[in-house]
């Protein structure tokens, strides 16, 4: 009796209702796991893969998925429809090789290959150091650089002065060569960038003697660059035109400068708000009284009230960070007030801080109060059980 299928949905194990995305991702995850190139001798991997292989055969065909949805399996056996069988060599497979398997069969990504059309050249990437204050109101810093420009002794061709490139033998001009493997399913073609030319479709035999054929030579320069008010540490500056030569014609690449933010002696910031800490004397806390707070835009006095309490926190609106945006708009500075405690008295002040802590509930005595009251004023506490002295220090 022969073995029951599996249905086509559970085998790749998507809904009934998946889109052809859904059902090629489930297709391609199952490939890369039981592909017989990555499990060689194993049979169980090989009868998987067959299996899932012959699923997305038919749901990925919009007609053969529709038939399958109204008849099944007896769909491709000769059965509901008359179809005469499903013909499981006649589905394409190529799209998914050349998506998942280049580096089995030694290619690129179709999509990955190169043509011989203009093409954009590389960012650069670079970074440059800034203070805290630079990075809140913006600033200007020069970059030093080493760039390619056109080579003036061969006007940017790579060829000795005389001579031409000549049209690349290999793919004629194509920048890209086709090659055929054979894989599980039969003949699998593929394209990939020429080696010989690099995708330029040219190739040079005598090469100018200053490039030495790149058509370009290496020069240190230096930039200008805007670091606008309100960038974040990691954040990057964009440079158009000054990266990397684009290649047939293609336009250059840009420049990427990452900024480095320096510390705060005081300030911290989270995105647009800044955070800092300020100490208060005690009168002031209990009294009452103006004081100073270092903000990015300079001191500024603050009026705290009488009472209150360390760790309290105030925020002053629109002292923050610029936003990116418009630098009109900013954060707020959130500031901690904390009871400044001396650890220095003279003496005269000491007796007078007695006095006023025997006017203000007596906390230096609080303790010996607490015995007296509960009788116990003088004496030491005894072992409940032996009646001898506990000992609470060595």
């Amino acid at each position: 009796m022969a073995e029951q299928k599996r249905d086509y949905y559970e085998v790749l194990g998507v809904d009934k209702n998946a889109d052809e995305a859904a059902i090629k991702k489930a297709y391609r995850a199952l490939a890369k796991k039981y592909h017989p190139d990555v499990n060689p001798g194993d049979a169980e991997a090989e009868k998987k893969f067959k299996e899932a292989s012959e699923a997305y055969a038919v749901l990925s065909d919009p007609d053969k998925k529709r038939r399958y949805d109204q008849f099944g399996h007896s769909a491709f056996e000769g059965g509901a429809d008359g179809a005469g069988g499903f013909d499981f060599s006649g589905a394409d497979f190529s799209d998914i090789f050349g998506d998942i398997f280049g580096d089995f069969f030694g290619g690129g990504r179709r999509s990955g290959a190169r043509s011989n059309g203009p093409m954009k050249g590389a960012n650069i990437r670079t970074s440059v150091r800034i203070t805290f204050d630079e990075a809140v109101f913006g600033c200007s810093k020069e970059i030093d650089l080493t760039v390619k420009e056109t080579c003036k002794t061969c006007n940017g061709s790579g060829a000795k002065p005389g001579t031409t490139p000549e049209t690349c033998g290999k793919c004629g001009g194509k920048g890209q060569v086709v090659f055929t493997q054979q894989s599980f399913f039969g003949t699998v073609r593929n394209v990939q960038t020429c080696p010989d030319c690099q995708g330029s479709g040219k190739v040079i035999k005598d090469k100018c003697v200053d490039c030495h054929g790149t058509g370009y030579i290496s020069m240190r320069k230096r930039y200008s660059v805007e670091i606008p008010a309100g960038i974040d540490n990691g954040q990057s500056v964009r440079q158009p035109g000054l990266g990397e030569p684009g290649t047939n014609g293609g336009p250059r690449g840009d420049v990427l400068v990452e900024v480095i933010v320096g510390r705060h002696p005081i300030f911290q910031r989270q995105e647009f708000n800044i955070y800092s800490t300020v100490p208060m004397s005690f009168a002031v806390a209990a009294l009452g009284g103006e004081i100073y707070i270092d903000t990015v835009d300079g001191k500024v006095i603050y009026d705290v009230k009488a009472g209150t309490q360390t760790d309290t926190k105030v925020r002053l609106k629109g002292k923050g960070v610029p936003t990116l945006r418009n630098r009109d708009v900013r954060g707020d500075h959130y500031v901690t007030l904390v009871v400044e405690v001396p650890d220095k008295l003279k003496p005269e002040a000491k007796e007078l801080l007695k006095q006023f802590d025997a006017l203000t509930g007596d906390s230096l005595n609080a303790t010996k109060a607490a015995q007296e009251a509960a009788g116990e004023s003088g004496k030491e506490p005894k072992d409940n059980k032996e009646g001898k002295k506990k000992k609470f220090w060595k």
